[in-house]
């Protein structure tokens, strides 16, 4: 087949790109910019586009299709050139669900734990060269990209991602994929900038559970209540399998996770992660894995790229960086790194980087979520704010919503940096959290500080 990608630049459609020229597509694409990674990868494969724009020329009668990303605009020369000239056009979740439309679909949903638990998943069927097809929201130790598709796998791991599918279908990712065996991890209001109100995110939610195959199944977080509710109140003929957090202890910095062998050291932590660990343990047992080869597999488990990473450790100081940005994810790890070094100060710094963080109503749930830590600060630039076209955000508005008196708020990333770099960090653990990149932070150079 030969398919021509409409920015081929971004995280997941570059690695759908390589997915595909590996399995013997002929691939072309467009973007206007193109940054690191995702540029010397496609590169390396031959895939890099020649110069940097739109051109309609390369979009001609000879292509089977057209896969359209979420960066070009509804607007883009390309997509006018494929719609006048009446090809077909695929979101990158459409065209995942017609390549495995044959197979057994497990999707992974959630507001959070969703990458962590598909990560989990795909770390425990390949310790057991179990070979399945798969999309994760991150890059995982041991596998070449974040896309894997074949003919022949019986299964495909999916994240389910609820944000929109392409400039020209507004329907969330996961509501394509109509899932055999899904999970559903947790409902906590994010996305404001395209679900307004909680109700109306939570609607997805059920669209969600409701387009789960006839006969399927879904894993469910009993934990969580809006979880709860959605899954226990849909209609589908579908099995319903709740989980919960399963016993754990810490003990020296070290989590020994209850098994029925008894008690197994593990290398993630944190309640959340913990939850996460169970559901995955639900999936890969619904897939063929029986329980004590999961135990033996989850063992090894690191994490997730840019989940709870550890940047560097010295004999009484940590640093961890975390992808963390929404309150739920904020309050989760700063609670799971604090419950792992009871003994230690921990510095909790927090970036304000998204659409959704600056929103006056969901600025509001942020109360509390940096309490666990000793010390607290929150850093943004203004002129993220400004390049959003989102009304000013004050320090005193921040200061209100996260109701901590003594929070220190950075608005510069000179000053930002002066403080992680002042800071003593022995008996300390360093916690930085966002889906930004600190104002330029460098962190080859925090990770000395240790």
């Amino acid at each position: 087949m030969k398919i021509h990608f409409i920015a081929i630049g971004g995280s997941a459609m570059h690695n759908l790109a390589l997915a595909l020229e590996h399995k013997g597509y002929t691939i072309t694409g467009s973007d206007d910019v193109i940054f690191e990674p995702s540029k010397s990868r496609l590169a390396e494969k031959g895939l890099l586009p020649e110069a940097f724009g739109w051109f309609p020329a390369k979009i001609h009668g000879a292509l089977d299709a057209v896969i359209l990303g979420m960066h070009a605009k509804s607007d883009n020369p390309e997509l006018l050139r494929a719609q006048e000239i009446g090809l077909e056009i695929y979101s990158y979740p459409e065209f995942l669900y017609e390549q495995s439309k044959n197979k057994t679909r497990v999707v992974i949903g959630g507001s959070h734990g969703k990458t962590t638990i598909t990560s989990m998943i795909l770390h425990v069927l390949d310790y057991h060269d179990r070979n399945v097809d798969y999309m994760v929201g991150a890059q995982l130790d041991g596998f070449d990209r974040m896309v894997h598709l074949t003919e022949e796998n019986d299964f495909i791991v999916l994240e389910g991602d609820e944000y929109l599918s392409s400039p020209i279908d507004r329907r969330p990712k996961f509501h394509l994929y109509r899932p055999n065996i899904a999970l559903l991890s947790g409902i906590a209001w994010d996305h404001i900038n395209v679900f307004p109100t909680f109700e109306n995110y939570v609607d997805q939610f059920r669209i969600f559970v409701d387009s789960i195959v006839k006969g399927g199944s879904i894993t469910y977080n009993e934990e969580d209540p809006e979880v709860k509710k959605v899954v226990e109140a849909s209609d589908n003929a579908i099995r319903k399998l709740p989980y919960v957090t399963p016993e754990y202890t810490v003990e020296n910095g070290q989590t020994l996770l209850e098994t029925p062998e008894g008690p197994m050291p593990i290398e993630v932590f944190g309640r959340h992660n913990l939850g996460n660990l169970a559901g995955a343990k639900w999936i890969c047992q619904n897939m063929g894995v029986d329980e004590d080869d999961f135990y033996e597999a989850i063992a090894s488990f690191k994490g997730a790229s840019k989940r709870l990473e550890k940047l560097a450790e010295g004999k009484t100081s940590v640093i961890y960086k975390d992808f963390a940005h929404s309150p739920s994810k904020v309050a989760a790890t700063t609670r799971a790194v604090k419950e792992q070094y009871p003994d230690r100060k921990l510095i909790a710094c927090l970036e304000l980087h998204t659409y959704s963080s600056f929103e006056p109503e969901f600025l509001k749930g942020y109360k509390g979520a940096l309490d666990a830590a000793d010390m607290a600060t929150v850093f943004y630039l203004p002129e993220s704010v400004s390049i959003k076209k989102l009304d000013p955000v004050s320090p005193q508005q921040i200061s209100d919503a996260f109701e901590r008196d003594d929070l220190q708020i950075f608005t510069e990333a000179s000053s930002f940096k002066d403080f992680v770099f002042k800071q003593n960090y022995t008996d300390s653990v360093l916690l930085l959290m966002s889906s930004g990149n600190y104002g330029g932070l460098d962190l080859e150079e925090v990770a000395e500080l240790v």
